[in-house]
């Protein structure tokens, strides 16, 4: 017979772990977590930088440290968790029926699990070098920036002396400084578009702290040397984003770290029917973190790439509270009819995705948190979300907005409640 639980928890990184701590502290006490890594906390246990938990334990902590309280919280309760395990295929439940999860490890084999609910919690993944496509050899020294941060910070390898970072996020910003930090000559970091994909701070703190040039609107377009890097060329791109002839610049290096895109680690969601946002590469979710399917939640970086663990924490929190109640709605009335019709959410000018992406009105009645980013850099501006009759619902004034630093309002429930569906937020810079 199969093991049933109440709600199952597949990532045991920063988002499965809140998820499972909210919901066990919500009342439910059949609690599984599933990782696939040998210990719990995820990406967060190989990044020893600080900046982490500002918002969710008021100090500055580790990425370990981070992930560290939550494991305390985690052994607190009386929540499963089960290591080095795989999970292979979530098959829905219908009619009543418990979802399965299909998992694999070297103790109990095959497992076949069943669970009243569960929380999507898998993180994502780096882009690599195949998805965009970079001319020249395939020699060794092209690495992902997560992977060299992997190398240096938990296996204890050097992967390089001269480094060039093509992308501008996060992570690559971050490895800019580690790597000078250990000795390595950081030559540059090349972005292809106009702007920084990273937060403001680590463009301060990683590159102009340590003198580190920023190219914008540049790109790597020929990769040199045989068996190890030797040389990266690097262009200047126009306006439509392709090198512009005889604006070359050779850098002797043996290093090519790539920092160009997080993409949600989602083959389980699209393999369960889960519907998949096209812009977030994430489910579509309401409100709750639920998905299309009843009982199936998303958090973190699986629904929507976050600037900061500490909104992946209060999110996946709010998805284990919301599984919680699910689950107790479904043993108090079996079968109980979904929630009336939602508040479809969309993106207009200016903005590239939000998330949720529509609102049970019965849920708002603290009104409804939106997430969301930009499609470019713009100084002063308003934010304005506006109703099916072009009615405007709210506006929220921003001096500053970027693609790589994620928005959010909150919407009042009085204002929704006379609103007419769909819902558009778009941007309206305003002259100076």
């Amino acid at each position: 017979m199969a093991e049933t639980y109440q709600l199952i928890v597949i990532g045991g990184g920063p988002a499965g772990l809140a998820a499972a701590c909210k919901a066990w502290e919500q009342g439910l006490r059949r609690v599984l977590v599933l990782e696939r890594d040998c210990e719990l906390g995820g990406i967060l246990n190989q990044c020893i930088h600080n900046g982490f938990g500002l918002h969710r334990f008021g100090e500055e902590l580790t990425g370990p440290e981070y992930a560290g309280r939550y494991i305390a919280m985690l052994a607190e309760t009386g929540v499963e968790v089960r290591l080095d395990t795989m999970v292979l295929q979530l098959v829905p439940g219908r009619d009543g029926h418990p979802h399965e999860v299909h998992a694999v490890n070297g103790k109990q084999g095959y497992q076949v699990l069943q669970a009243q609910a569960v929380v999507l919690a898998m993180g994502c993944r780096e882009r690599t070098r195949g998805a965009i496509s970079i001319p020249g050899e395939r020699p060794s020294g092209i690495f992902t920036a997560g992977a060299a941060q992997r190398f240096l910070n938990i296996e204890g390898y050097m992967v390089g002396r001269r480094v060039v970072i093509l992308g501008s996020g996060d992570i690559g910003l971050i490895m800019a400084r580690r790597m000078t930090l250990e000795g390595a000559k950081v030559l540059a970091c090349v972005e292809l578009m106009p702007y920084s994909g990273g937060l403001t701070r680590n463009i301060v703190q990683c590159l102009q702290d340590y003198n580190i040039p920023l190219y914008l609107s540049h790109t790597v377009t020929d990769i040199r040397g045989h068996d190890r890097v030797e040389q990266v060329v690097v262009s200047r791109v126009g306006p439509d984003r392709q090198p512009i002839p005889g604006t070359e610049m050779v850098f002797d290096c043996d290093t090519l770290l790539l920092s160009v895109g997080l993409i949600p680690e989602n083959e389980l969601s699209r393999g369960a029917g889960v519907e998949i946002d096209p812009r977030t590469r994430g489910p579509v979710v309401a409100e709750n973190r639920e998905t299309s399917i009843p009982g199936i939640f998303a958090c973190g970086n699986v629904l929507h790439v976050h600037d900061l663990v500490d909104f992946v924490s209060a999110e996946s929190e709010r998805a284990g509270a919301a599984a919680a109640q699910y689950v107790q709605a479904q043993d108090a009335a079996p079968g109980a009819p979904a929630p009336a019709a939602a508040i479809p959410v969309q993106a207009g000018e200016g903005v590239s995705y939000t998330v949720p992406q529509h609102l049970h009105p019965a849920a708002l009645a603290a009104g409804a948190e939106l997430f969301f980013r930009v499609r470019r850099v713009t100084k002063t501006a308003n934010i304005l979300v506006e109703d099916a009759n072009g009615a405007r619902v709210a506006k929220f004034a921003r001096t500053h907005l970027a693609p790589g630093e994620m928005e959010n309002i909150t919407l009042p429930a009085a204002l929704l409640a006379r609103a007419t569906p769909p819902l558009t937020v778009r941007i309206e810079e305003v002259q100076a």
